[in-house]
């Protein structure tokens, strides 16, 4: 229990009026960083309750900035600092969930639009924590998504999809990071803390959301 005593006791000192700082008998092996989208989940989340394992671990419909991230015990004020540092540095944005990707036919997610603050986001971080390269470094190109389902059966996934797409766009105001703890397919993650992103920059007229999106 020293390992998720010392991570919460970090946070606790950062931040002391964070309620979710109270220990719950099961140690953490795993964190990340995420981008929680709320408004989708009144799309997407019947089906992430049975399509999407993160979804039984409590984690929300999401974003992935960068998992895994650092082991719990090396959470530290060290860390927490550069991290907000380094969140705070990307402005603000808003995105639109415009469109159904795929992975093969094994995962099926939502595309957000624009992508590049996603990717801005997990290049910033990594190149603050090269010992932790997103998902261990098992993909070449990271794409930015928020997954639907995966490693069901391709009709079960398809049709999802469908039902998906009819609520499709998504529009939402990312400000701030995620960072959560846990273990798979043991405990609940559960927040660390969040991390503000920057203040948004004066955009020129024609360039902005409504422009991405249109």
């Amino acid at each position: 229990m020293a390992g998720a005593d010392r991570l919460w006791r970090v946070v606790n000192t950062v931040d002391r009026q964070r309620p979710w700082l109270q220990t719950s008998g099961m140690e953490p092996t795993q964190t990340a960083l995420i981008v929680p989208i709320p408004e989708a989940e009144e799309a997407v989340g019947r089906f992430r309750a049975s399509l999407d394992r993160a979804a039984g671990w409590g984690v929300p419909a999401h974003v992935t900035v960068l998992y895994p991230f650092l082991p719990p015990q090396q959470i530290d004020e060290q860390v927490l600092a550069v991290l907000r540092a380094t969140i705070a540095g990307i402005p603000r944005f808003d995105v639109a969930l415009t469109h159904v990707g795929w992975f093969g036919e094994t995962v099926v997610w939502l595309a957000p639009q624009p992508d590049r603050p996603f990717r801005e986001l997990t290049t910033a971080v990594w190149q603050q924590f090269p010992e932790a390269p997103p998902y261990a470094g098992a993909h070449s190109d990271v794409v930015p998504h928020l997954t639907i389902g995966h490693d069901a059966a391709k009709t079960t996934l398809s049709h999802a999809a469908q039902t998906v797409s009819a609520h499709l766009p998504i529009r939402t105001a990312i400000d701030r990071v995620r960072l959560i703890a846990g273990t798979p397919d043991v405990s609940p993650w559960r927040t660390v803390c969040e991390l503000p992103l920057g203040a948004t920059p004066q955009a020129p007229a024609g360039t902005g959301f409504e422009a991405a999106t249109a």
